[in-house]
């Protein structure tokens, strides 16, 4: 079976479970920063968090880039960056968000709540970074045809093939002569 082949779904699972795997790595490194300064800072708990969101986005950035849409376009890496920060930044308010009406809002405040709340914010947020990243930060390529594909659509191929394929050399012309 070639490369690109399978169908949508399979595809879909693959960019899921890659969104997944970064995801995973990011949520380590959101939970290590954040509990980190809530138990040896005096900072503010939603202000640590942000600082651990905004640690956490630049990680997701590698690891979106580099592994989970690596196939994808690279020709405007300037607007990429500023889409991916700006979706980030929409789901650092949602999850931030979500922990501050937690804390202020309703005063649940220890630090099994903050993790609580914090983890119900990172899966509002980490959907809709998941359709936002997919839809308008990383593009797919068009495909062979010059349609756009839809992200998780099979797109054309990145790489020349390591050996061209033979042709038929053309036909010599007749030759005349006189």
């Amino acid at each position: 079976m070639e490369p690109g082949s399978e169908g949508p779904f399979k595809r879909l699972a693959r960019e899921v479970a890659k969104f997944g795997a970064v995801g995973v790595v990011g949520t380590v490194v959101n939970f290590a920063v954040s509990n980190l300064l809530w138990h040896l800072t005096s900072l503010q708990a939603v202000r640590a968090n942000v600082i651990a969101t905004i640690v956490a986005i630049a990680c997701n950035y590698v690891g979106f880039r580099y592994f989970t849409y690596r196939d994808r376009d690279k020709s405007a890496r300037t607007k990429e960056l500023s889409l991916f920060l700006a979706f980030s930044l929409v789901g650092l308010v949602i999850e931030n968000g979500v922990l501050f009406a937690a804390i202020y809002g309703f005063g649940w405040d220890s630090s099994l709540q903050r993790n609580v709340f914090k983890v119900l914010g990172i899966g509002i947020a980490t959907l809709f970074r998941f359709w936002s990243y997919r839809s308008w930060v990383f593009k797919a390529l068009p495909t062979e045809d010059g349609d756009e594909g839809e992200a998780g659509e099979p797109v054309a191929k990145t790489e020349a093939p390591l050996i061209e394929p033979q042709r038929e050399p053309l036909p010599r012309p007749k030759q005349h002569v006189s």
